[in-house]
């Protein structure tokens, strides 16, 4: 991706943030048909919070992020981050979540997969654009 796609993607994400904050999630929080929730993870790297707007799916209380970038050839950075921690903050509405957070591997992931295709086929999509096995984390609240 260029300098300049990832200044406006970096961009777009700030204002989604700030317009999804400012309304208590009333607008902003759906994504072709899916709901939207803010997670916030430290960089890897740098270790300053970094919050990237995204679809969720809900499951026996806990909350599903998929790291599809819309069919990216590479897991997406706030996937990456993810990946580093045990807790991390999530934001539905006007709501602020403190999850734990597990990735799922293998079988277990490959059963969630079903369940994210079955509720929205265009994933699959994205699968098959991107050809990687898409990473899928379950955040659950931790009080």
């Amino acid at each position: 991706m260029s300098g300049l796609m990832k200044t406006l993607m970096r961009q777009g994400n700030a204002m989604h943030v700030a317009l999804y904050r400012r309304t208590g999630g009333r607008h902003f929080n759906r994504v072709r048909g899916l709901p939207v929730c803010l997670l916030t993870v430290p960089g890897r790297k740098t270790g300053t919070p970094r919050t990237t707007p995204m679809a969720y799916f809900e499951r026996a209380g806990s909350w599903l992020v998929v790291g599809s970038a819309g069919g990216a050839k590479a897991d997406p950075q706030w996937f990456r981050n993810l990946r580093m921690v045990d807790r991390a903050t999530l934001e539905i509405g006007d709501r602020t979540h403190e999850v734990s957070v597990h990735d799922t591997e293998g079988e277990e992931r490959d059963a969630l997969w079903a369940s994210v295709v079955e509720q929205a086929p265009f994933f699959e999509g994205y699968r098959k654009k991107s050809g990687r096995t898409i990473p899928i984390a379950v955040l659950t609240p931790t009080t």
